[in-house]
């Protein structure tokens, strides 16, 4: 085992299902990832796998036939899932979205019917919030949901949708008017749908259309679409919590643990590529001796595993906050802010010590290098966490008096 992004004070239970994830990533992900992804081929046998290992059940409780784990096994879970392949934590992380906003949020009918079967991973999630108009201001959606009968009918486009094609349920975020007097704030008038689907491309169901795959630099593998409503008729019982107003709330939610899912990413990308720098640098020899006995090369493996470790135990940190019931978005924003700014530096100097080979697409850190930047922007972008963390600090440090 290496030494680097140990977690101390784990539950055997814990370290059995981390060893039990890592042994099937080196087995089952690493061998097959970079020849996927330059495909741009879907994962299909990985996410069997992962099926079978329960991983889409892991914070499911276990009333509904999940592991019910802590947001810490998650996350660690992720970490290693993204040293083999980050678009196939991609997968399990928007699946996990929403059933963690169903397990808080949810009324107990919609609880019984949707999480036994996401625990099994027969129901796959994914969540739309963005639309192609409005980047991170949230607040600017323009998709809207009228009542009609018992029914809702939607309308919008909506962007930016990660397992828009493979998934079977779509958590969406739209502007409801219903009982919100003129005035309401924007935030205060969105709901959340929980709109079924059959998984695929094209019309899906009556009113709901999946396009087809947007084309990536990077982060390949995993489908990411654009969803469009038309008349799309949705019974009042797939309000999320059966109470409209309340999405943003829900979504806000969601996404905070999802920053600890993206901390989680950039640690686990960092580690590979200082795996891969650190194993390159002892085999490639210049000036008679392997560069890794170059002071110059030392020093960038010294910055690389210095940031490999901060980042870890910052999201560690932020994950163990939130399962301790405490507030944590300060802490989930710096983690997604620091680790995913690291892991950019941290694959860069991997690909500098690969020189003119970290160019080949026959070399694993090109494939890092491409995808590292998706992590810059996904969940919020740096800007929007550097923001999220200012106010917060001036909310604990306000000057009294």
């Amino acid at each position: 085992m290496a030494r680097l992004a140990q977690t101390e004070g784990l539950t055997d239970i814990q370290r059995e299902i981390l060893s039990t994830v890592r042994d099937f990533v080196d087995k089952e992900i690493l061998p097959v990832a970079t020849e996927l992804e330059h495909k741009d081929e879907y994962p299909a046998q990985i996410v069997e796998g992962l099926k079978e290992l329960g991983v889409f059940g892991l914070m499911i409780p276990e009333e509904y036939g999940g592991l019910g784990e802590s947001l810490l096994t998650y996350a660690l879970t992720v970490e290693e899932i993204a040293r083999g392949w980050m678009s196939v934590s991609g997968i399990i992380n928007t699946h996990f979205i929403v059933a963690y906003m169903l397990k808080q949020h949810g009324t107990q009918e919609q609880k019984d019917y949707f999480l036994p079967r996401m625990a099994a991973g027969e129901i796959r999630g994914a969540f739309s919030m963005s639309e192609p108009a409005l980047g991170s201001d949230v607040s600017a959606i323009s998709s809207k949901g009228v009542k009609d009968g018992d029914e809702y009918v939607l309308n919008g486009q909506k962007m930016w949708l990660t397992n828009g094609g493979s998934s079977t349920l779509v958590a969406v975020l739209v502007k409801t008017d219903e009982g919100h007097p003129e005035g309401t704030a924007p935030h205060k008038s969105m709901t959340t749908f929980l709109v079924e689907k059959e998984a695929g491309f094209g019309e899906v169901r009556p009113g709901l259309t999946i396009p087809g795959k947007i084309e990536k630099m990077g982060y390949k593998g995993v489908d990411t679409t654009e969803l469009i409503m038309q008349d799309l008729r949705i019974p009042a019982n797939r309000v999320l919590g059966g109470e409209t107003g309340r999405g943003f709330y829900h979504m806000m939610d969601g996404v905070e643990v999802g920053r600890v899912n993206v901390a989680a990413r950039g640690c686990g990308v960092a580690q590979r590529a200082f795996e891969l720098g650190v194993d390159y640098a002892q085999q490639r020899h210049t000036f008679g001796k392997p560069i890794a006995k170059h002071q110059a090369i030392q020093f960038k493996l010294a910055e690389m595993a210095t940031k490999v470790e901060a980042a870890h135990a910052m999201m560690v940190n932020a994950a163990r906050k939130k399962d301790s019931g405490q507030r944590n978005d300060l802490e989930a924003g710096m983690a997604k802010y620091l680790a995913s700014e690291y892991c950019k530096e941290v694959v860069e100097d991997a690909f500098r010590i690969h020189g003119g080979y970290g160019f080949s697409k026959e070399y694993e850190i090109e494939r890092l290098y491409r995808e590292a930047p998706m992590l810059l922007i996904g969940e919020g972008t740096a800007e929007i966490q550097k923001m999220i963390i200012g106010r917060r600090l001036l909310e604990e440090y306000r000057i009294q008096g």
